[in-house]
């Protein structure tokens, strides 16, 4: 059983949101403010963060900083339908997506369900369910599914279960340019929809973190108009 951390300052969303992914089989913890949530997630972390964005004390995106100092726990993020900003400022900082209010619930349950789906399928090999994911090397790169790791010239670079999938999608063909729909396949299922932006953002946060390793990383290439390509070095 998944263990969600729902946290909003809105306690009739918190209700709701809670009913319905306990009916949908997950176990549920709710908090009204980010500094609660965060001292909870100091004790133990969560499978799932749902946040919001504005509420007191901590507000979403400082609660997502402290918690990419120390996980990568999957994150949605719970956003106004105006706050297009936060939405890209979210996913920089590392957020894995987004629903906008006033949402479906059904939608907020395939996002988390999605989510959860591509962070199991990450240590299952593309030949076949249940087969173990073999470690990956392209030049300085080393990328281990089942563990979950990431080196680059043997530095460790920890990334989120969308940023791991899109790396690993552009690695596995170097010099095969992969265009922003395909990179949209494998980070997303097919009934969740995102746009160019997502993708774009994902892919800054990446080389971001990767060049925290190596300021001079550059084997991701962007294709203006086409898409992304992982050049081996």
């Amino acid at each position: 059983m998944s263990k969600i951390a729902l946290v909003d300052d809105d306690r009739n969303i918190l209700t709701s949101v809670q009913m319905t992914l306990e009916a949908e089989g997950f176990e549920v913890e709710t908090y009204n403010d980010g500094q609660s949530a965060l001292d909870a997630f100091t004790r133990k972390m969560p499978d799932m963060a749902v946040l919001d964005i504005k509420m007191p004390r901590m507000d979403g995106m400082d609660l997502l900083q402290r918690l990419r100092q120390k996980s990568e726990v999957p994150v949605i993020f719970l956003t106004s339908k105006d706050d297009e900003i936060d939405e890209v400022l979210g996913l920089r900082m590392g957020a894995d997506d987004y629903v906008r209010k006033p949402f479906s619930q059904r939608l907020l349950v395939e996002r988390i369900r999605a989510i959860l789906r591509r962070k199991d399928a990450i240590a299952k090999d593309d030949a076949g369910e249940g087969e173990v994911a073999q470690t990956m090397v392209r030049g300085d790169l080393v990328m281990d599914p089942l563990r979950h790791t990431v080196t680059w010239k043997g530095n460790d670079v920890s990334l989120t279960v969308t940023e791991f999938l899109l790396l690993q999608a552009l690695a596995q063909r170097p010099g095969f340019v992969k265009s922003r729909d395909q990179l949209m396949d494998v980070a997303y299922d097919d009934q969740v929809y995102v746009d160019d932006r997502t993708i774009d953002s994902h892919i800054k946060r990446l080389r971001k973190k990767m060049r925290s390793a190596d300021d001079e990383f550059s084997a991701i290439e962007t294709l203006y108009g086409i898409g992304y390509r992982y050049n081996e070095e």
